[in-house]
């Protein structure tokens, strides 16, 4: 495609050199540069794209795109914008030929539970006869094709791309996690929704967002400016911020054990096992068998079958999805063992994320509630002590241990995480020591694989061993090196290893 037609409608305020040059690609990262490419020299918290443009006129650019003043070759063609993610979105779908035209689009936003919506709503549109398409926290897939997902939403050329990709295999129906990112940083300008949907808001993202207020609004954009006219919009008001966007915005379907919501439980139970009852809906009852359990997780079933209902599948679908659908990886994911205690892995990551987890397991009974976490570096450092506060009042065995450390000292993230614990009387102890007197008390031991072995040395039959953070990952960043790091598979090394596993 030549430069001239893929600068349409960007509005750039200078366009300098060759205009009828051919672009064989669009690039936002100058070291994927490839010759024929088209680089968007992004501004970024830690650096400026401007500073990349020699590389990548270096591995053989014929255009950038910036938003400030450009000196380039003769050769190169320079297009000055006042937004150059705004820009690069907007040239995205213009090159890959709009793929979402003619395809159902629904997008998924929240603090909280949005991956369990998803598969909710990918194995519901299955159901219905439907070939969805899903980007997501886990990963991107659609049938044999899966994508590793850096990004809950990644950029607006790589979302493209993908849906491409997967329009041309076959996909009917784009299933989306929203990030708070990805509406702030325009990765999804030009997207019109079929329908989209709120879950919750909770303290998340408070380094780059700042305050709530800014969470809030950038969550908002999703329905003011991105949902298509008459399209649907679901929202879960037993969340505040859900309630203030249901009133807000008109023609809303709302979900939530409230009374005033539109779909809401008229019985449920919950168990280990998973959860069955009856759902009002305004298509009338909605029969629920679901492996997911916890007051948390009717939340989200009911988001996702609001969503669905918006979208115009029918209750029968709707049902046989839910019944159906798969495990989310590393959403309490059970691990199997043979001393009869309960061991999940959650990728809870929050205070609130955390709260909802481990009320859902108290509501279970069990003798003793284990739990094992931590909080990742380079991230909100005011969520940790919160974090702290919750896992102590709600449980009755802690053990801190690292996350995701990246370029903090593991023992720094660990004090920060114990201010929050110390307040409420418990004092810390040693591993050996806690072994024996844990009343009162928490632990931690720093090293990840050690804290997860020692608290399955601890769990007896009937206990429940929570082990948080880091859910589906597969990965532990320590410093600048990523190793390969699975909590699943630790505890199952772990109760093999331990004598008092058999």
């Amino acid at each position: 495609m030549r430069i001239v037609e893929l600068i349409k409608g960007l509005a750039p305020s200078t366009v300098s050199g060759p205009g009828d040059t051919s672009v064989s690609g669009l690039h936002y990262d100058s070291r994927q540069v490839r010759p024929g490419g088209l680089f968007f020299a992004l501004p970024g918290a830690h650096a400026d794209g401007r500073d990349f443009i020699p590389a990548a006129l270096a591995n053989g650019a014929v255009a950038v795109v910036a938003e400030g003043p450009l000196s380039l070759p003769d050769h190169v063609a320079g297009i000055v914008v006042a937004n150059a993610r705004k820009a690069m979105a907007m040239a995205a779908h213009r090159f890959f030929d709009y793929p979402l035209r003619g395809i159902k689009v629904v997008g998924i936003t929240g603090t909280n539970g949005k991956t369990t919506v998803c598969y909710q709503l990918e194995s519901i549109f299955r159901a219905a006869g439907k070939r969805p398409a899903v980007l997501g926290t886990v990963n991107y897939r659609f049938g044999g094709m899966v994508h590793e997902a850096p990004h809950t939403t990644p950029e607006s050329v790589d979302i493209l791309a993908l849906i491409a990709a997967f329009r041309r295999a076959g996909a009917d129906t784009v299933i989306m996690e929203i990030s708070s990112h990805g509406l702030d940083q325009h990765r999804v300008e030009g997207f019109l929704f079929d329908v989209a949907a709120f879950t919750n808001l909770t303290p998340e993202h408070l380094d780059y967002h700042r305050d709530m207020n800014s969470y809030f609004a950038a969550k908002r954009r999703l329905f003011s400016d991105f949902v298509k006219p008459g399209g649907g919009m679901v929202f879960n008001i037993d969340d505040p911020y859900g309630l203030r966007l249901a009133l807000a915005m008109k023609e809303s379907t709302t979900c939530g054990f409230s009374s005033d919501a539109a779909l809401r439980p008229a019985e449920i139970h919950s168990s280990f096992s998973g959860t069955e009852g009856v759902l009002v809906t305004p298509q009338g009852p909605l029969q629920v068998c679901s492996r997911l359990f916890g007051s948390y997780n009717v939340s989200n079933l009911m988001v996702a079958a609001a969503t669905a209902l918006a979208a115009g599948l029918p209750v029968a679908a709707v049902e046989e999805g839910i019944r159906t659908a798969p495990q989310v990886p590393g959403r309490l994911e059970r691990v199997d063992n043979d001393r009869g205690a309960v061991i999940l892995v959650d990728y809870a990551h929050t205070a609130e994320g955390l709260q909802s987890v481990l009320k859902a397991l108290r509501e279970m009974a069990p003798p003793r509630l284990i739990t094992v976490f931590g909080c990742g570096g380079d991230r909100d450092r005011s969520k940790r002590p919160r974090m702290g506060k919750v896992v102590a009042q709600w449980s009755d065995l802690v053990i801190l241990t690292s996350d995701n450390p990246r370029s903090e000292d593991p023992l720094a993230i660990l004090e920060e995480i114990k201010e929050g614990i110390r307040p409420l009387g418990r004092k810390e102890r040693s591993p050996e020591e806690y072994r024996h007197q844990p009343a009162g008390a928490f632990t931690s031991l720093p090293e990840r694989r050690a804290a997860i072995a020692y608290a399955v040395s601890l769990a007896a039959a009937g206990d429940v061993l929570l082990v948080a953070g880091k859910g589906h990952e597969d990965y532990q960043i320590i410093g600048a090196k990523r190793l390969h790091f699975d909590d699943r598979e630790e505890l199952r090394k772990a109760l093999r290893e331990d004598m008092g596993g058999s």
